[in-house]
């Protein structure tokens, strides 16, 4: 019998927005297909045969490249997950690599929520929340805009009542 480290003992993950995948593909795929498109085009003009071979890899590298960082935004999105626990809030991440922080309320700092110019568009944010130790700070990108209102409240507010510096 294994036991899933990763899971929460009582609560349950909290998942974070399918948008986080969108906004990360915005961003990716046209450094990916712009590049790719240049070099098609180049393997197409009438230069030498050695040229335009590596031309044509260089795009089909570039494209693969685009497929691959499609396919690791969704699945990098669907790894994303927390959970407020009595003393202390988990957050999840991982495909291959798993990580599991528990942040202590009493430890928190604070909490900062931030947005890019994309990720407003997509209506979501960034919750960090600050320690002492770089360790057992954490960030959960991809959280609903109202949602990171409402998480950075609580935790403001639990984090007050905890001692915390918040």
């Amino acid at each position: 019998m294994t036991v899933d480290v990763f899971r929460p003992v009582s609560e349950t993950w909290a998942p974070v927005s399918p948008a986080l995948a969108t906004a990360r593909r915005l961003v990716a795929l046209p450094c990916l297909l712009l590049p790719a498109l240049a070099l098609s085009v180049g393997a197409a003009t009438p230069l030498p045969a050695w040229l335009r071979a590596v031309f044509a890899v260089g795009a089909l590298a570039l494209l693969t490249a685009a497929v691959l960082t499609w396919v690791w935004a969704g699945r990098n999105q669907r790894s994303w997950g927390y959970a407020e626990a009595e003393d202390d809030l988990l957050v999840t991440r991982g495909v291959m690599f798993k990580r599991l922080v528990a942040v202590p309320y009493g430890r928190m700092q604070f909490v900062d929520v931030s947005a890019g110019p994309i990720a407003r568009r997509l209506g979501i944010a960034t919750v960090t929340l600050h320690t002492a130790s770089t360790e057992t700070a954490a960030d959960i990108p991809g959280v609903p805009a109202e949602e990171a209102r409402r998480l950075r409240n609580s935790l403001t507010e639990v984090g007050e009542a905890h001692g915390a510096g918040v």
